[in-house]
């Protein structure tokens, strides 16, 4: 009879994989960081931290994490919450569409699940805003089942340890890469190696100047021996950023600004802003903000600056425009658009470049 087929060569290992776990947890006991959410192995805040540290920083997450528990304690507050007051706490850390997510997924574990959390792969990726490695990382660090994970900080341990040459975000490498994070996975601590692989990543095999000479892992990584360090992972060819530009109206009417809510679902979705408008071809941003002033009851607009910033695909460049609001049932008032004075504003969830906005009108 003749044998199967073994595993593709690149999937075979150059060493007890074993011998990665025991090296890791090792130096993980002694250099591991204090984490909020690493004092506890509830799901809830596994769930919650892993959420918000989706393409953000841990620096920029641990006061919205600390937040967060201090309004939502528990699943079932967070669940009960208003869409909008999660959003507001949320403002500011970016990628709104984990909120919606969030305040989602809390619905339905409470709804389907009692208020708690599935301990099953299938379980936990079917809530929303849950994918593998989110899913991996809650079934190792909570209910300590060796679920891989392959968040961007084991994507590049591995990435170096197994010298991938290939791009890592390609459907073959994303296979190697998962095959790797499972053989490596151990069934013992993983609710340890989850948080010591991935701080590994954080702290010493950093995308630039990786500190090899005090890494666990440097007797057995492949792209040491061969001098590829600081050349892995292969970089992504970078994707030309389009500039957008818009116009905001900061509209008048005593005290007060009018201030719209944008649609919950889509880019920015339930932050607040001022009315604005993208500038058409061939248009001037005055010209376009006269218009937006005549629709909603406004008189003459005067230039007050502009305000760039930056978002994921693409920068915004907003100029500003103010005008006095003349128009008395112009404007209907109500869940959707408000008139806010400053205080009211200042804590309002506006979105980062009308933040700026209001910051410049300030200092006006």
């Amino acid at each position: 009879m003749a044998k199967s087929p073994g595993p593709p060569a690149k999937t075979l290992l150059p060493f007890d994989p074993s011998e990665v776990a025991r090296r890791l947890l090792s130096w993980y006991g002694a250099a591991g960081r204090d984490l909020p959410w690493r004092r506890s192995r509830d799901p809830y805040r596994i769930w919650l931290s892993e959420v918000m540290l989706q393409q953000t920083t841990v620096e920029a997450v641990i006061p919205y994490f600390e937040r967060f528990l201090a309004v939502f304690p528990d699943v079932e507050r967070l669940a009960a919450a208003p869409l909008d007051e999660v959003i507001g706490l949320w403002a500011g850390l970016g990628y709104y569409s984990r909120a919606r997510n969030l305040h989602a997924a809390a619905r339905r574990v409470v709804e389907e699940h009692g208020g708690c959390f599935p301990d099953f792969l299938e379980g936990l990726m079917a809530l929303p805003g849950i994918g593998r490695s989110t899913a991996g990382a809650i079934l190792s660090i909570a209910f300590d089942q060796p679920a891989p994970i392959l968040d961007g900080n084991v994507r590049r341990v591995l990435c170096r340890l197994f010298a991938l040459e290939d791009n890592p975000r390609s459907s073959g490498a994303e296979k190697l890469l998962w095959a790797w994070a499972g053989k490596l996975t151990p069934d013992e601590r993983p609710h340890d190696y989850a948080p010591a692989i991935m701080d590994l990543g954080a702290t010493l095999c950093t995308p630039r100047r990786p500190d090899c000479p005090r890494c666990p892992l440097a007797e057995l990584c492949r792209a040491r021996a061969l001098g590829l360090a600081e050349r892995l992972p292969v970089a992504a060819s970078k994707k030309a950023v389009p500039e957008v530009l818009r116009v905001a109206l900061l509209l008048r009417r005593g005290a007060e600004l009018l201030v719209c809510r944008r649609p919950y679902r889509g880019l920015l979705g339930g932050l607040w802003e001022f009315p604005d408008a993208e500038v058409p071809a061939g248009a001037s941003p005055e010209a376009t903000a006269a218009a937006l002033a005549a629709r909603l009851g406004g008189a003459e607009v005067h230039g007050v600056g502009a305000v760039r910033h930056a978002y994921s695909h693409f920068r915004l460049d907003l100029r500003l425009y103010r005008a006095e609001f003349v128009a008395a049932s112009s404007v209907a008032e109500g869940e959707d658009c408000r008139w806010l004075a400053a205080p009211a504003l200042a804590r309002l969830a506006l979105h980062g470049a009308h933040k700026k906005a209001l910051r410049l009108l300030d200092a006006g």
